[in-house]
């Protein structure tokens, strides 16, 4: 029988995270460096983080800074936050990856596929047409082209460069 194997040492870190999953994520970062947790952008009630496997190039993941496991728990100001954090990241990544267009949404409990079921978080994931290859299909594999610390560079520079 023959088995495929894939050399992926990145992967470790996710591995080490699983162990300690009971320790919230976004939590963590909110607490940590913005380099060392990919954070893009703060604001007042939110933060803007990579995720560290994305489905694509500039996959963000908007997170209020309260620890809730569902939008109608947040207060007004910071929903609104939110979505405004969430129209700055967009902008971002139009800016520095042109995408077609983008998958934007979020998961809200276990059954919806919730990863973190405690803390919302809203994923942005930039499109591009024909972005859906041979790889994925018949190999079972996704490639992503871009090292996470340069597109968090990229993002960072963007987002602290403007006003908005």
């Amino acid at each position: 029988m023959y088995i495929d194997v894939i050399w992926a040492p990145w992967r470790q870190s996710y591995v080490v995270q699983m162990l300690h999953a009971n320790e919230c994520i976004f939590c963590k970062a909110i607490n940590g460096s913005d380099d060392e947790n990919y954070i893009v952008y703060r604001s007042p009630y939110t933060i803007a983080i990579l995720n560290r496997y994305p489905y694509n190039n500039a996959h963000v993941m908007i997170a209020p800074k309260r620890h809730v496991p569902s939008t109608e728990l947040l207060s007004d100001d910071e929903l609104r936050d939110l979505m405004y954090t969430l129209n700055k990241v967009l902008s971002a990544v139009r800016e520095c990856y042109n995408p077609h267009g983008f998958n934007i949404g979020a998961n809200i409990g276990r059954a919806a596929g919730a990863g973190i079921e405690g803390h919302i978080h809203i994923h942005i994931v930039p499109r591009w047409n024909g972005d859906t290859n041979f790889m994925p299909v018949l190999a079972g594999t996704k490639v992503i082209p871009e090292d996470l610390r340069e597109t968090w560079r990229k993002l960072r520079g963007y987002l602290s460069k403007y006003q908005f």
